[in-house]
């Protein structure tokens, strides 16, 4: 499952140079992983409340090109792993055909105290686990 949003690129996100500040590449990835969840039926607000919490351990990222002011990207969110309490989701940023940004990161699913724990069911979602190949 790969999901994908568009945004524009702000100008406040941006340096002097027009390129984007690379701390706001973290807040696109972010976004769109957020709305990786909810088009997986992956119900953050119900986990919240019942005391959990999903926190990124681990972020990888690429830098290939620069995305400008009022450039229009594109945000793809799939999972490449999935464990019983922690998982890498992959995500790319492109603005058409050239690729902006690469990055895995690396989430564990946590309980109030912040400690690991293996998801409870009604958390375990089979998207977050990646696609079999076929065969």
């Amino acid at each position: 499952m790969v999901s994908e949003r568009n945004i524009r690129v702000r100008t406040y996100e941006c340096d002097s140079n027009g390129h984007v500040n690379n701390a706001n590449y973290l807040n696109y990835l972010e976004y769109a992983r957020f709305e990786f969840l909810r088009d997986i039926g992956f119900d953050y607000k119900r986990m919240m409340e019942a005391g959990y919490g999903i926190y990124v351990v681990r972020v990888e990222i690429d830098y290939k090109h620069p995305a400008m002011m009022d450039d229009e990207i594109l945000i793809s969110s799939w999972p490449v792993k999935k464990g019983a309490a922690s998982g890498v989701i992959a995500q790319k940023i492109l603005r058409g055909d050239d690729v902006i940004v690469e990055a895995k990161v690396t989430w564990a699913f946590v309980d109030g105290k912040g400690s690991p724990t293996r998801l409870p069911p009604e958390f375990d979602v089979p998207l977050l686990a990646p696609e079999s190949p076929a065969g």
